[in-house]
C-alpha cells in the first residue's frame, strides 16, 4: 500500500504547533452573554424558595432563569444513539438538587463580572435532605436520590426506590456447579476510583441566532449528531431548527461524550435572541461535569490442576452519582470485555448493580467499563497462576481465545482476528521477563519486580453504530472528503484521508476534510465505542470506492470506450492499450460543465454486525521503596493488535498516551469527597495526574492481524490501551513487596500500611 499503514504526520499537526486551530472560543462574537451558573451549596435537598429580584436589577444582567422557567422535560445527557440506554432523570434546571454543584440558577449577562455579581445576590432556601454518600450503601438507604417518574427507554434493571438504576445478570453454563468440580479456586474484591478526564480544552458552547432563525451551536463536543437530539428534547424545538458545529477541540476522552454544557447556552439564546457562551473553569470541570465510575468488583476464579480455567464469577457495584449518563452500559462492558478472553471454560457469569448517590455523576471515560474489568479480572488471574504454581504468561497462553475460536460469552460467534498469543511473547521478550521475573534487590531499601496483564475492547457497537462518508471530486481535480466524526487530537481526520487517498491513488495534499457539522456533513455517532477508524473508516473506504468506480465510468464515457477497456492511475483515465487518455482534471472540469451534467460524488453508509476486539499485553516493570512505600514505574511494555495499523506514528501516539492515563488510575488519580458531599480534588493543585517523570520509559510496538471486517483490515486502538497499566503494576509491586493491593490508587501510603499489616501478621 502506498498512503495506509505509513506513519504520515498529522495534516494539523504543524498548525496545532504553532498555535493557529481555531477552537470554540476563538469563533465566539465579542459581544457574546457571558454566561454563569449558581451551583448548590448541598448533596441532596429541595429548593424552597429562590429570590431572583435583585440579581435581575443589576446592569448588564440579561436574563436570570431558574427551574420555573425551563421546560419539564427529562432527557439524559448521555451521547448515544437513539433510543438511548441511559435513564431520562435530568432537568434544565429542577427543583431538586442533587449533588454539590448541581445547577441552581442560569445568569447571563454582559461580562463575567458581571454576572458572577448576579449571581451573589440570589437567594436560596433549601430544605436539606440526608445524602446518599456511600455506593456501598445505598440500596439499603433511607434517602431516594430519584423519587420522581423515569422514563427508560429500555427495561435495564431499574428499582428506583432502591436507588439502582440497573440491575443486570449474564450467565452462561452452571457456574456453582463447575466451581464445585475445580481444583483451584481463588476470589477477591477489588475498587477502582473515580477518575477525572483532564483533557486540557475544559467544557464550552457559543451560540446564536442565524439569518434564518436557526438556533446555531459551535460546541467543543464529541457528539454534534447527539447534541442536536439532545437540544431538540430538552428545548422542546425540533431538530431542524438546530445546527450543531464542531470546531477543533482540545481533548475529549469520553467526558465530551456528555452534553455538559451546551443546553445552558442553547436556553440564554433561545430566551434572548443574543449570542452567548458559557466557558467552564477548571474546578467546573472537576465537579460538575463527569468522571470514570467508581466500582466494587468481587471474582471469583476456577481452574483444574492443568491450569485451564473453567468457571469466572464477577459481582460488581457501580457508583454513578447524582445521574445516570451511561450507568448501564458502562456496567455491563465490565462483563462483556473480560468473560470472553478466557475461553477454556465451562460456565462464566457476570451480574451486579448500578447505583444513585448524592456525588459528581459518572459517565463515559475511555476504557469504558473494560478498565475496570481489566483491573479486577486479570489481578484474579495473576493470583490463580501463583497458586497454581504457574508463570503467569503461561497461563494466559494456554487459557486465551485464539483466531478462529468462540467463548460462551460471544455465544457462538466465532473471533475474526487476534494477535494476542504473539503480543504477549513479543511483550516477555521487550520487558525481559525471563530474566526479571519476579523481583531484584536493587539495595536494602529498593526493590524491582515485573508484572503483566492482557485486555480487549471493541470497535464501535455492533448493530448500534452506523457512519456515513462522502468523498466529492472537485471542479480542479482535488477531492472533498465529509465526515461526521470529530478528531479529538487523535488524528482520525488524518487517518481516514490516508484511507481515501489510498483508494483514489492520490497525495494527501488533494483532500480536503470537512467534519462534523449537522448541516453539511453526513450522519456519524461520534467519536467514542472506538468507532471511528473501524465504522467511519470502512465508509469512506466504500465512499472512495464508490467515487473511484464512477470516475472509471464516466472517463471511459468520455474516451467513447467501455469502463473494461480503462484504468485510472490516481491522475489519468487511460485506455488499457494506451491510444487515449484523459487526465482527472480535465474529467473533472468537464462534470461542472454542460458536458458531464452530474458532479462526481461518492457516497456509503457502514455498519457493522461485530465489534471486533483490539488486544493488548501490558508489562509494567516498578522500584518499590520499601521505606515509604512509593512505586516508580520504570519501563512499561504495551504490545497491541490493532488489526492492520494504518498509521504506526498516530497509533504509537494512542498508546502511548493510553499507558500513560493507566498510570495515572494506578498510582495517582483519586477523586475525594468530603463527608458533606464535596468534591475536594477539584483543581490540579488537589488532583494528581502523571507528568513525563512519573511514568518511566514506555516502550510501544504492534503485533498485526488482519481484521476481515474492517478497512483494510484494521481495528480500532483508542481505548484498549488504557486498561492493563493498573492490573500489571498492581501485579508488580505484589512480586516486590508481597501485597496484593486490591484497592486503586496504589499510593505510598496504601502500599506502606499494606506491608506494616503483612509484617505484623
Amino acid at each position: 500500500m502506498r498512503i495506509v499503514g505509513k506513519g504520515i504526520s498529522k495534516i494539523d499537526g504543524m498548525t496545532i504547533a504553532t498555535g493557529k486551530p481555531v477552537y470554540t472560543e476563538d469563533l465566539a462574537v465579542k459581544d457574546a452573554l457571558v454566561i454563569k451558573i449558581l451551583r448548590s451549596p448541598h448533596a441532596f435537598a429541595k429548593i424552597k424558595s429562590i429570590d431572583i429580584s435583585k440579581a435581575e436589577k443589576i446592569d448588564g444582567v440579561e436574563c436570570v432563569l431558574t427551574y420555573k422557567d425551563v421546560p419539564n422535560v427529562r432527557f439524559t445527557l448521555a451521547g448515544q444513539s437513539y433510543p438511548e440506554p441511559s435513564p431520562y432523570d435530568r432537568l434544565i434546571l429542577d427543583e431538586v438538587v442533587r449533588y454539590v454543584g448541581d445547577e441552581v440558577a442560569i445568569v447571563a449577562a454582559v461580562d463575567e463580572k458581571t454576572a458572577l455579581k448576579a449571581i451573589k445576590l440570589i437567594k436560596v432556601e433549601y430544605e436539606v435532605f440526608e445524602p446518599v454518600l456511600d455506593f456501598e450503601k445505598a440500596e439499603e438507604h433511607e434517602s431516594t436520590v430519584h423519587e420522581e417518574d423515569l422514563h427508560c427507554n429500555f427495561d435495564i434493571g431499574m428499582q428506583k426506590d432502591k436507588n439502582i438504576v440497573s440491575r443486570q445478570k449474564m450467565e452462561y453454563g452452571d457456574v456453582e456447579s463447575e466451581f464445585d468440580k475445580c481444583d483451584v479456586v481463588v476470589e477477591d474484591t477489588y475498587y477502582n476510583q473515580a477518575q477525572a478526564h483532564c483533557m486540557m480544552e475544559t467544557y464550552r458552547s457559543f451560540n446564536y441566532i442565524d439569518h434564518a432563525g436557526r438556533l446555531v451551536v459551535i460546541s467543543s463536543t464529541q457528539i454534534p449528531f447527539h447534541v442536536r437530539r439532545k437540544l431538540a428534547r430538552a428545548l422542546n424545538i425540533p431538530s431542524s431548527k438546530i445546527r450543531v458545529i464542531k470546531p477543533r477541540i482540545g481533548g475529549g476522552f469520553g467526558g465530551k461524550q456528555t452534553i455538559a454544557v451546551e443546553i445552558f447556552s442553547a436556553i440564554v439564546t433561545m430566551k434572548t435572541g443574543k449570542p452567548s457562551m458559557i466557558i467552564y473553569d477548571r474546578k467546573e470541570t472537576f465537579e460538575c461535569t463527569t468522571s470514570r465510575h467508581a466500582m466494587r468488583t468481587r471474582v471469583r476464579l476456577g481452574a483444574d490442576k492443568e491450569g485451564y480455567i473453567r468457571a469466572i464469577d464477577i459481582q460488581c457495584l457501580s457508583d454513578t452519582g447524582a445521574y445516570g449518563e451511561h450507568a448501564s452500559t458502562v456496567f455491563g462492558l465490565v462483563g462483556q470485555k473480560t468473560l470472553p478472553l478466557y475461553n477454556k471454560t465451562k460456565a462464566v457469569r457476570f451480574m451486579g448493580d448500578v447505583v444513585y448517590t448524592n456525588k459528581t455523576p459518572a459517565g463515559a471515560f475511555r476504557g469504558y467499563g473494560a478498565t475496570q474489568g481489566a483491573f479486577a479480572v486479570e489481578s484474579t488471574v495473576n493470583k490463580l497462576a501463583e497458586k497454581l504454581n504457574m508463570d503467569p504468561t503461561e497461563i494466559r497462553l494456554k487459557n486465551l481465545i485464539k483466531e478462529g475460536e468462540t467463548s460462551l460469552a460471544f455465544e457462538g460467534k466465532i473471533l475474526g482476528s487476534s494477535a494476542l498469543h504473539r503480543c504477549i511473547k513479543k511483550g516477555k521478550e521487550l520487558i525481559g521477563w525471563t530474566e526479571k521475573y519476579p523481583r531484584r534487590e536493587i539495595s536494602k531499601t529498593k526493590v524491582r519486580a515485573i508484572g503483566m496483564a492482557v485486555t480487549m475492547q471493541g470497535s464501535g457497537i455492533a448493530c448500534i453504530d452506523t457512519a456515513s462518508a462522502e468523498v466529492r471530486l472537485n471542479d480542479d481535480g482535488n477531492y472533498t472528503l465529509h465526515i461526521g466524526s470529530t478528531d479529538m487530537g487523535t488524528g482520525s481526520d488524518t487517518i481516514l484521508s490516508q484511507m481515501a487517498a489510498e483508494i483514489l491513488e492520490t497525495s494527501m495534499e488533494k483532500i480536503i476534510v470537512n467534519a462534523a457539522d449537522t448541516d453539511i456533513s453526513p450522519y456519524d455517532p461520534g467519536s467514542y465505542a472506538s468507532s471511528t477508524t473501524y465504522v467511519t473508516g470502512m465508509a469512506v473506504v466504500k465512499a472512495a470506492e464508490s467515487l473511484r468506480k464512477q470516475i472509471i465510468e464516466t472517463g471511459a464515457k468520455l474516451l467513447e470506450l467501455s469502463s473494461e477497456d480503462v484504468e485510472f492511475d490516481g491522475e489519468n483515465i487511460k485506455a488499457v492499450n494506451g491510444d487515449k487518455t484523459m487526465s482527472l482534471e480535465k474529467l473533472a472540469e468537464l462534470m461542472v460543465l454542460g458536458v458531464g451534467k452530474l458532479q462526481l460524488v461518492g457516497n456509503a453508509t457502514y455498519g457493522s454486525e461485530v465489534s471486533p476486539p483490539p488486544f493488548m499485553a501490558g508489562f509494567a516493570e516498578v522500584e518499590v521503596d520499601k521505606e515509604t512505600g512509593k512505586v516508580d514505574v520504570i519501563n512499561y511494555v504495551a504490545i497491541a493488535d490493532s488489526g492492520t495499523i494504518i498509521n504506526p506514528n498516530l497509533a504509537r501516539l494512542q498508546v502511548e498516551g493510553g499507558i500513560v492515563q493507566g498510570i495515572g488510575m494506578a498510582l495517582y488519580e483519586d477523586i475525594k469527597f468530603n463527608s458533606k458531599g464535596r468534591l475536594e480534588t477539584n483543581t490540579f493543585m488537589q488532583y494528581k495526574i502523571p507528568c513525563r517523570k512519573d511514568v518511566g520509559s514506555i516502550i510501544v510496538d504492534f503485533e498485526e492481524s488482519y481484521e476481515p471486517t474492517g478497512p483494510f483490515g484494521a481495528k480500532s486502538i483508542g481505548e484498549v490501551v488504557v486498561n492493563t497499566p493498573s492490573p500489571a503494576i498492581a501485579h508488580a509491586v505484589y512480586n516486590a513487596v508481597g501485597v496484593r493491593m486490591t484497592s486503586l490508587p496504589m499510593t505510598p501510603e496504601k502500599v506502606f500500611m499494606a506491608m506494616q499489616q503483612l509484617d505484623n501478621k
